[in-house]
């Protein structure tokens, strides 16, 4: 299904070099601010305190997270859990305080506004599993970069695959930049969210490198720029009715899904955006620049008969 289609093919490639700066400036800029400011991590990842807090009726969180935020917290966790009468919340680590310190101050606070209010849990999540975590999401993005590798080199070539693998890269440190840089909270919703990008950014990619690969089959006097121009050209109609369905959930998320949702769907749209353009200029560039070329994709026979047959040599 498309919108529209684009006659002419756009030289994309021509500003090949162009595109590609600006995502080395961008990528350098994001690893800079990695190491200066570092990521802003949620209590899952630095330890806290973790409460479970029960009323008589339905809380409204936006309130609750309110109460809590004139105590002196800066950004706390609240989220119902079961039904909308339970709420967890998490809390950082308060230098100075105990975690039944926190604990009984926060429902001082909370039974002060409803009296309603009865703490059902109260736990101490340690460093040492915030470690765990942050060992096991690295674990599982190398796993993603290993299997898109071993995955894109079967269906394609090595030069794809490692374009692609690449430019994946550049989303998610691009998307760990921008919380860096800002210093928006980086919690396991948001890891979620840069490993869902990993996977959206393939899929895309897969399908421009599919059209390379069917136009260096059907038009035989193209060369690899001319290939790679026009595959990027007749994906641009599906690709702006899938990544714009996407696109409009997301955000639907972002606007309407509260804080909880919030981050999440910030990086997810970060993700697609720089996703899109990774896949069709960093990717596709990248592999132009390591001299992929129609032997590399189609394998050629020649036909039996007269070896002056025009068509000796065709693919088939």
């Amino acid at each position: 299904m498309e919108f529209f289609r684009i006659r002419r093919t756009i030289p994309f490639m021509r500003h090949a070099l162009v595109l590609n700066a600006v995502s080395v400036i961008t990528f350098l800029l994001a690893v800079f601010f990695l190491f200066h400011r570092g990521l802003h991590l949620s209590v899952e990842f630095t330890g806290g305190t973790v409460m479970e807090v029960a009323y008589q009726q339905s809380v409204d969180v936006g309130k609750v997270r309110e109460t809590i935020g004139k105590l002196g917290y800066a950004e706390v966790q609240v989220q119902n859990y079961g039904t909308s009468r339970d709420v967890q919340i998490r809390l950082p680590v308060q230098k100075g305080q105990t975690s039944a310190q926190q604990s009984e101050q926060v429902m001082a606070a909370l039974k002060a506004v409803d009296p309603s209010a009865t703490l059902r849990g109260n736990e101490f999540v340690g460093p040492q599993v915030g470690e765990e975590l942050t060992t096991n999401g690295l674990k599982a993005l190398g796993m993603v970069v290993v299997g898109i590798m071993i995955y894109l080199a079967f269906r394609f070539e090595w030069k794809f695959a490692l374009a692609t693998v690449l430019a994946n890269l550049h989303d998610v440190v691009i998307i760990l930049g921008f919380f860096a840089f800002f210093q928006w909270e980086f919690s396991l919703a948001v890891l979620a969210a840069v490993l869902a990008v990993l996977g959206y950014s393939v899929n895309e990619s897969v399908v421009i490198f599919d059209r390379v690969r069917e136009n260096f089959r059907r038009y035989r006097k193209m060369n690899t720029r001319e290939v790679i121009d026009s595959a990027i050209t007749s994906t641009i109609s599906r690709t702006i009715i899938t990544h714009g369905s996407t696109e409009l959930v997301v955000l639907s998320m972002f606007f309407f899904g509260g804080p909880t949702l919030h981050y999440f769907a910030l990086a997810l749209t970060i993700g697609i955006l720089f996703g899109i353009y990774s896949s069709a200029f960093v990717a596709a560039s990248i592999a132009m620049w390591l001299g992929v070329k129609r032997e590399d994709l189609v394998k050629t026979t020649k036909r039996e008969g007269d070896p002056d047959d025009p068509n000796a040599g065709a693919v088939v």
